[in-house]
């Protein structure tokens, strides 16, 4: 019984996260279709990775033709900051996570989801990790058919006007913390000015291999230039 209370309360955190997500893997749905792919790739996409800005550049790397070494880099720039997370989130976890517990537990560790369980008083057990994620999972799979579906339904001019939506997501990621903190607008901006370069002075470079660059690149000069003081040496 007690486990089967923790999934439900887990269950009701993912909702929010849920309707989140519906929203926005809408967008990918239907822009996964719309570069070539058909709506149960997208679907499958979706359900084995739930990585917005991974998904998004994965399906131009596949639209582009990249490679798989490209592809695996591309992931690895994107994503690598989970890995943070879940060394984070290992520091709350009960007794009962047990390793093939905390192997399940990874599949659905995003930026969203670590704040609800980073937030959460106490420790954290497997059923209660496993409701918040089989919710929002659930709300991005399902946004990510419907888009897709409609994609394939809707006017040329319509399902590319709706498949803004996930750029939309990432400006509205990037917009607050870049008008509060002047390094991230610095490295925000390099970025876009870098991109820009490469794509009109290196148009041989693919979309994949560009990610990489400019982002590795910007957030090396911008620690160069905004280097952050360490809080121990101060004391």
């Amino acid at each position: 019984m007690k486990k089967r209370s923790e999934f439900l309360n887990g269950a009701v955190s993912g909702i929010p996260i849920a309707l989140g997500y519906l929203s926005v893997s809408f967008g990918f749905g239907i822009m996964a279709v719309s570069a070539g792919l058909t709506l149960f790739e997208a679907f499958m996409i979706s359900l084995t990775n739930l990585t917005s800005a991974g998904q998004a550049q994965g399906v131009l790397v596949i639209a582009s033709g990249g490679t798989l070494i490209e592809m695996a880099l591309v992931q690895l720039v994107i994503n690598i900051r989970y890995s943070l997370m879940a060394l984070s989130l290992s520091q709350k976890l009960d007794k009962s996570f047990t390793f093939p517990h905390r192997l399940l537990a990874a599949y659905g560790i995003t930026d969203e989801i670590f704040a609800v369980c980073s937030t959460k008083e106490g420790t954290l057990s497997p059923s209660y990790m496993y409701g918040v994620i089989t919710v929002s999972t659930a709300g991005w799979v399902l946004g990510t058919f419907l888009g897709g579906a409609a994609g394939e339904l809707l006017p040329k001019a319509i399902s590319s006007a709706l498949g803004i939506v996930l750029y939309g997501m990432f400006i509205a990621i990037i917009i607050p913390p870049a008008g509060k903190h002047k390094n991230i607008l610095f490295v925000v901006a390099a970025a876009a000015a870098m991109s820009t370069a490469v794509h009109y002075l290196l148009p041989s470079v693919s979309g994949g291999f560009s990610v990489i660059l400019c982002g590795i690149a910007a957030s090396v000069l911008g620690a160069l230039i905004f280097p952050q003081k360490d809080e121990e040496a101060e004391k």
